[in-house]
């Protein structure tokens, strides 16, 4: 079976031939650690870590065992009684979330655990109306889609969900201003990712957090890319010591093995599940083999201390960047982000696209901003050696050189 054919043919056409022209028309066979490769034994270093999902790497032996472990056991709970794995979890989860957060509900995906929580905004105050920001990205089902401001994802399926106002990302002062008496929460991203990796001045969240608290808002973090350890604190928020009243938490909590989210929230909210038992619930979130996974993925993450790992390795890698940027100021506009959470802008997309396109034929695996495509991340996983970096840039001066020669050519 030629496997591309059949993704082209029967899943996603467009996709196929967005792929074909990064020069990423290959068929993945197999990965470990830092490394994947093709069918046709290409080995690519991943730099995009499935958008930030890859904390651990691919396939990390710890997190595999007590899948398999639980797999052995019973992979799928009966609802009816009380899954220990998932117990355990939602206890870990509240040891390690910042301030009083505690209660835990569990989907399978970021978009479900954003859904969760404007579903638990609006139930507990009463209140319809949600504040986004320009750029955010919080998911595609409806509700997430109504609270991320692109057109070209919500066009099409409009009329999405009513009473949201959208404020620039990063203006405090506009968030107040939005704010009226039908309010039911804030809902950001601490950094913005595929919003371009844009990072907040120092003090915004601060301030975010003293105006929902002023006007009885709901301030809710979506820590879906930046959570568990990839911006070299456990918790973005924890960089300006901010309690949210509900975190969402999804993509490296599985440990890179088992999908599964998390919408962690404040004791008060919970009290909506002493009135209704069943008021949001789900088959498969938060199942054993996924509890497991993301135990174990939490636990290696305390053990090996990677968010520290991830401000030393995020250091080295910006500096090495840095002098990049210098040498092609033609190309790079802006290096930014924060431990292992980064982005290239570039002078233009195209520009973006060509060097992605170069870099996967050196063996580099990175993306755009799903909406900034101007931004070039690099998200590696936090396991990362100052030897993968170099390796890395070193792609990526190479790839630069590549499209000079090419717009050269052109012009």
């Amino acid at each position: 079976m030629d496997a591309f054919a059949a993704f082209e043919r029967h899943i996603n056409p467009g996709l196929a031939g967005l792929l074909r022209f990064t020069g990423l028309d290959k068929v993945e066979s197999h990965a470990e650690g830092v490394y994947v490769w093709d069918t046709e034994g290409k080995r690519y270093l991943d730099f995009l870590g499935l958008y930030g999902t890859l904390s651990l790497g691919h396939r990390h032996p710890r997190v595999v065992e007590a899948v398999k472990r639980q797999l052995d056991r019973m992979p799928m709970s009966v609802r009816v009684l009380v899954s220990e794995p998932t117990a355990r979890l939602a206890e870990k989860l509240a040891e390690i979330t910042p301030g009083s957060l505690s209660i835990s509900f569990f989907g399978n995906s970021g978009t479900e655990a954003v859904e969760a929580a404007l579903k638990f905004a609006r139930i507990l105050s009463g209140k319809t109306e949600f504040i986004t920001t320009q750029g955010a990205y919080h998911g595609k089902t409806m509700g997430a889609l109504s609270v991320t401001p692109k057109s070209h994802y919500q066009d099409p399926v409009r009329p999405l969900v009513p009473g949201v106002k959208v404020v620039p990302f990063g203006d405090s002062e506009a968030i107040a201003e939005a704010i009226t008496p039908e309010t039911a929460a804030i809902i950001l991203e601490p950094i913005q990712g595929e919003g371009g990796i844009r990072v907040p001045m120092q003090g915004y969240l601060c301030e975010v957090q003293a105006i929902a608290r002023k006007h009885g808002v709901l301030l809710i973090a979506d820590e879906i890319q930046t959570g568990l350890g990839r911006t070299g604190k456990m918790w973005a928020v924890e960089w300006e010591g901010v309690e949210p009243d509900i975190l969402t938490s999804a993509k490296a909590l599985g440990g890179g093995v088992m999908p599964i989210s998390a919408t962690v929230i404040r004791p008060e909210i919970g009290e909506i599940y002493k009135k209704e038992p069943l008021i949001h619930s789900t088959t498969f979130g938060g199942n054993p083999l996924a509890a497991a996974a993301a135990l174990a993925a939490i636990e290696v993450t305390q053990e090996l201390n990677l968010p520290e790992r991830a401000q030393e390795m995020g250091r080295y890698l910006m500096g090495k960047l840095s002098g990049l940027h210098s040498a092609y100021p033609e190309f790079i506009e802006e290096v930014r982000g924060r431990g292992l959470m980064v982005g290239l802008e570039f002078t233009d997309a195209d520009i973006g696209a060509l060097v992605v396109s170069e870099l996967a034929s050196r063996g580099v695996l990175t993306a755009f901003g799903l909406n900034n495509p101007k931004v070039v991340r690099l998200e590696p996983p936090l396991i990362v050696e100052q030897e993968h970096i170099d390796a890395c840039v070193e792609a990526l001066e190479q790839s630069l050189e590549a499209t000079k020669a090419t717009l050269e050519g052109v012009l």
